[in-house]
């Protein structure tokens, strides 16, 4: 069983899917990085649609503020902030495979994490992209364990889980079900407490979500080992 001593590193798309994914296993391991990939503003300022939403006027109010309200929230869960400086689809400013990955392994290499959790990939298009960058790294890195989340809230899409799945299996990932990696049971309410408290934090995105999408949010986390199969 994985213990809360672990080195553990959370690869976060934005300022928020971390805590949203993996709140609780969060909280069950003090000390954690938060690896956010997404949080420079574009080089000239822009309004949009999700930032509108969000209750900013433009691009460099949201993104000063949003890394505020990160930091914040992952204080109250114990772990540590590292932002990477790419922009968001959004921004219209994304950076290619190649650029990514390479700033993840040297992220990784520095913090030198025993187990890495990832997001699944589900829906968007920056998650699809961060996903596939942490995939490229397990064959790079066999002394790290890696580790997928089900993507808060898009897992919410019906069959986008299993369709995810099934085009990692087709590319030669074998995934399977980890259930070890949060709490102990008799401390899953306190886990739970702090996780809503951390959540509460990114106010803006809370806006946006408005009250209907943040019903989504407080599910049960769930997570994928990855390895490559065997030949």
């Amino acid at each position: 069983m994985m213990q809360s001593r672990a080195r553990l590193l959370v690869v976060s798309p934005h300022l928020d899917d971390a805590v949203l994914s993996c709140g609780l296993l969060l909280a069950a391991n003090p000390s954690a990085i938060v690896c956010t990939v997404f949080t420079a503003p574009p080089p000239e300022n822009m309004s949009t649609d999700w930032d509108r939403q969000s209750g900013f006027t433009d691009a460099f109010e949201a993104m000063q503020t949003r890394k505020q309200e990160d930091i914040r929230a992952l204080q109250k869960l114990g772990a540590q902030p590292v932002h990477l400086s790419f922009c968001d689809a959004q921004y219209l400013l994304t950076p290619s495979p190649d650029d990514l990955t390479g700033a993840l392994r040297r992220t990784l290499n520095e913090h030198s994490p025993e187990n890495v959790f990832f997001p699944l990939g589900i829906f968007h298009s920056d998650h699809t992209l961060v996903s596939d960058a942490c995939l490229a790294l397990i064959d790079v890195m066999p002394d790290t364990a890696f580790h997928a989340y089900e993507d808060v809230p898009y897992r919410q899409r019906q069959e986008a889980v299993s369709e995810r799945i099934e085009e990692l299996t087709k590319r030669g990932y074998a995934l399977s079900p980890t259930t070890d990696v949060s709490a102990p049971v008799n401390a899953f309410s306190a886990h739970e407490q702090i996780k809503r408290e951390a959540i509460a934090a990114y106010a803006s995105q809370l806006r946006a979500f408005g009250p209907q999408g943040q019903s989504s949010l407080y599910s049960t986390e769930k997570y994928w080992r990855l390895q490559r199969a065997s030949s």
